[in-house]
């Protein structure tokens, strides 16, 4: 991965430190796990699952009246997407959701989370529904039900219909905010008779930033801060009005919450000290999005930090903003802050990371396991959550299609594995995580990359859309069996 794009430097400038079909079970290793050991592994009813997201899977962006989105009209534009592809075919997950839904049932996997294009529902984003897009997404739900998968819905993952970037500057304008409320509410009165979890805004601190604050993913523009603050404010607002959206629309029991790309903090020696720090840190590393989410405040080090960039807003606002969710959605991958104890600032002193950090195949996803372990416990402790789900994990690899047709992802799996006995570490001291989805179940569109990075536990030849297990398929469907992370 390139500089520009490391998600560090992204941490470091927006917060206060500046994813044909082979047979499913044709896995590498075939055999039956063992069953589960008692006394150990993760509590019961944990929800294992994977997850994708509409534009980087779906394709046909031009079939039955979907509207364009913001991805669509970016990736046109010369010497944005590393690899020159798109999204226009991506995985043909529009067609081949059957054949995709077997992969995830392959797996083990009881929950898929996945979301839905807000062009393919409202092709301008606001107006007239579209009523083949939400039959595409009524027989999905229903395939994934069949195949007893449970669907985690989510309501944004970056593909703004275009109509709204055009008229109201998109998150720039507090009208993209009411019109998504108004989107949600549509969503959550038509789905919600069989999807029981939404999530709202995926990675806000992502699209933000990148989208409007240094110009590298849709819709490709360079604000000044105070303008990035207010749109980052403008999408807290939008989840909030999403969450009253889904209590007034949706069925009884519907469950509610985010699924941010947290700014991960750890203390770098586990010293009370050290972790006292940390947990300063997690909150006003984090205080531009969840924690006003969380709390329904902006802290005073953000706003003294923000100055006169700091967001206007009201006290109607805030109040939307933090209506109760029902769990909070983690999206972790890398150590993006190793912190000590500082006497000096806020209290907590970040770390520089060394050259010689170890990472995966992409620069900016260092391996630090141990992200796992302290980021969930120190939120729970922060926010006071009972539950927590890792809605995002997992890990870019160097895939070679060996000579007899397999895929040995033995990085991903060396990832994986101490990724999650991190996170059983957590769960065993009674941290609330409830749940984990693997991204990705497939090789897919990896925004600005193309088609060049993959995560998935399916290798995907995007010539024949043939799907091929990885290793660590096998790998996951193990630790699915047996519930445990020693797999």
């Amino acid at each position: 991965m390139s500089d520009k794009v490391s998600r560090r430097r992204f941490a470091k400038l927006a917060g206060l430190s500046a994813a044909g079909v082979t047979s499913p079970l044709d896995l590498v290793d075939a055999r039956p796990a063992s069953p589960p050991r008692s006394g150990s592994g993760f509590p019961a009813g944990f929800v294992w699952g994977t997850a994708t997201s509409s534009y980087q899977v779906e394709g046909a962006v031009n079939e039955d009246g979907r509207g364009a989105s913001i991805w669509d009209k970016f990736v046109r534009i010369p010497g944005k997407i590393e690899d020159g592809t798109n999204g226009d075919r991506a995985n043909e997950h529009y067609h081949r959701y059957k054949e995709d839904i077997a992969l995830i049932k392959a797996l083990g996997c009881k929950a898929y989370r996945f979301s839905v294009a807000w062009p393919r529902l409202f092709p301008d984003g606001d107006g007239k529904p579209n009523p083949k897009g939400l039959d595409f997404y009524n027989r999905l739900i229903d395939e994934l039900l069949k195949n007893g998968i449970e669907p985690w819905l989510t309501l944004y993952h970056w593909d703004l219909p275009q109509s709204l970037q055009d008229r109201f500057g998109g998150w720039r304008s507090t009208e993209t905010c009411k019109i998504f409320g108004d989107y949600a509410a549509y969503v959550a009165e038509h789905l919600t008779d069989r999807v029981k979890n939404v999530f709202t805004l995926n990675e806000s601190g992502r699209f933000v930033y990148f989208g409007y604050g240094i110009g590298i993913d849709a819709p490709g523009e360079t604000l000044p801060q105070a303008e990035v603050n207010q749109i980052r404010h403008n999408s807290a607002l939008a989840h909030g009005l999403a969450v009253q959206a889904v209590r007034a629309h949706g069925r009884r029991g519907t469950r509610v919450g985010p699924a941010e790309n947290i700014d991960a903090c750890a203390p770098a020696i586990d010293t009370p000290e050290n972790v006292r720090a940390a947990e300063i840190a997690l909150r006003e590393m984090n205080a531009g999005y969840l924690n006003v989410i969380m709390t329904g405040r902006y802290t005073d080090a953000f706003l003294k930090f923000a100055g006169p960039n700091a967001p206007k807003y009201t006290d109607a606002e805030l109040k939307i903003i933090s209506s109760p969710v029902d769990f909070l959605g983690l999206n972790i991958y890398a150590p993006q802050n190793y912190v000590v104890a500082s006497d000096q600032g806020a209290g907590f002193m970040p770390l520089p990371i060394p050259k010689s950090f170890p990472h995966m195949n992409s620069d900016w996803l260092r391996v630090g396991p141990e992200t796992l372990y302290w980021v969930p416990k120190l939120a729970a402790k922060i926010w006071k959550t009972d539950a927590i789900y890792i809605s995002e994990n997992g890990a870019s690899g160097d895939d070679v299609v060996t000579p007899d047709g397999k895929i040995y992802d033995t990085d991903r799996i060396m990832y994986l594995r101490n990724y999650l006995a991190q996170l059983q570490r957590a769960t065993a001291e009674g941290v609330p995580v409830r749940g984990y989805f693997l991204w990705s179940l497939m090789d897919n569109f990896e925004w600005v990359y193309g088609l060049n990075k993959r995560f998935g536990l399916y290798h995907v030849n995007f010539d024949t859309q043939v799907r091929t297990p990885k290793l660590s398929a096998s790998f996951y469907r193990n630790v699915i069996a047996k519930n445990a992370a020693g797999a």
